[in-house]
């Protein structure tokens, strides 16, 4: 996609691996230029990461519709299963207010160490953990 360039790519996978590394939790990213619904876009697009089958059911996915000007971030059935109603509004403001500065990298780099800092409470790390899902940023010129 051509919003990002080789290194805001890097960055954002860093980031990732970064989180991933104090909770059990998974998150992925994936980025698109418009969409219409976007819960039911981001829900799509979890299935077809498999992000619904890690062990834990403890999946992230933070979507983003860049031209839309759309942004979700989903947690599987086991976050939402120990996590209060709203969890997820505070991470999202934050990222919002880079957004419309158009900070795409900056946004999602945030966003992606506050879900991981979330996570890690209700999902620590394991020494058995294992990176279920890969950490690159999927994309779709949907």
């Amino acid at each position: 996609m051509e919003s990002f360039s080789a290194t805001q790519k890097e960055q954002i996978k860093q980031a990732i691996v970064q989180a991933e590394l104090a909770t059990s939790g998974e998150i992925r990213v994936h980025i698109e230029n418009t969409c219409s619904d976007v819960m039911n876009r981001a829900a799509f697009i979890f299935k077809q990461l498999n992000m619904h089958k890690t062990e834990l059911r403890n999946g992230v996915l933070i979507y983003l519709a860049i031209r839309s000007h759309k942004f979700a971030i989903i947690g599987d059935a086991g976050i939402n299963a120990k996590v209060p109603e709203n969890f997820w509004n505070q991470t999202k403001e934050e990222m919002l207010s880079h957004f419309v500065k158009e900070e795409f990298t900056e946004g999602l780099c945030h966003g992606i160490a506050l879900a991981g800092e979330s996570l890690k409470k209700y999902f620590p790390r394991s020494s058995e953990d294992k990176n279920e899902l890969n950490d690159e940023i999927s994309f779709d010129n949907h």
